[in-house]
């Protein structure tokens, strides 16, 4: 748990599911994600009821919702061993630039550090300026000579 007093970070099960569906849908409208409710409302409900897909944290301030964090599970063999991927990060627009996301990054890296995550990954849109200069801040470094590039395989 953070530990302010005014912002909380809970790990999410299935019973948070209608709670943060209207996050998720504010996050995709944000970065532009076309994406359904029913997609949505699936995806959540597979991570939140498997935790060896990933975990999603519940970012509270002053008990109420105010943003989450979606981290998925992979292996890595240039790592050694399981890896993490920031697959979501969303704050509320009005919480932005208070430190919130960096307590949060701060949190979870060391809650994956107890689930021996050996490195955590994300991507950020290039010209979010703001976010690549948090992302630096807690530690994240741009590997120039990688590009994470996409395939999808299902409908």
């Amino acid at each position: 748990m953070i530990s302010t007093p005014d912002i909380t970070l809970v790990l999410a099960g299935p019973t948070q599911l209608e709670e943060l569906l209207p996050l998720v849908s504010a996050y995709h409208a944000f970065e532009d994600v076309e994406s359904s409710l029913r997609q949505r409302r699936s995806s959540l409900a597979k991570l939140l009821r498997d935790n060896r897909l990933g975990e999603i944290w519940l970012v509270r301030k002053l008990n109420v919702l105010i943003g989450y964090i979606a981290v998925c599970y992979s292996y890595s063999i240039e790592f050694g061993g399981r890896d993490g991927f920031i697959d979501e990060f969303y704050i509320d627009a009005a919480e932005r630039g208070k430190g919130i996301g960096s307590k949060v990054l701060m949190e979870v890296s060391a809650l994956l550090r107890e689930r021996d995550i050996v490195a955590l990954h994300l991507e950020v849109d290039g010209t979010n300026e703001r976010a690549k200069s948090a992302y630096e801040r807690a530690g994240f470094s741009n590997r120039d000579k990688y590009h994470v590039m996409s395939l999808v395989l299902a409908p």
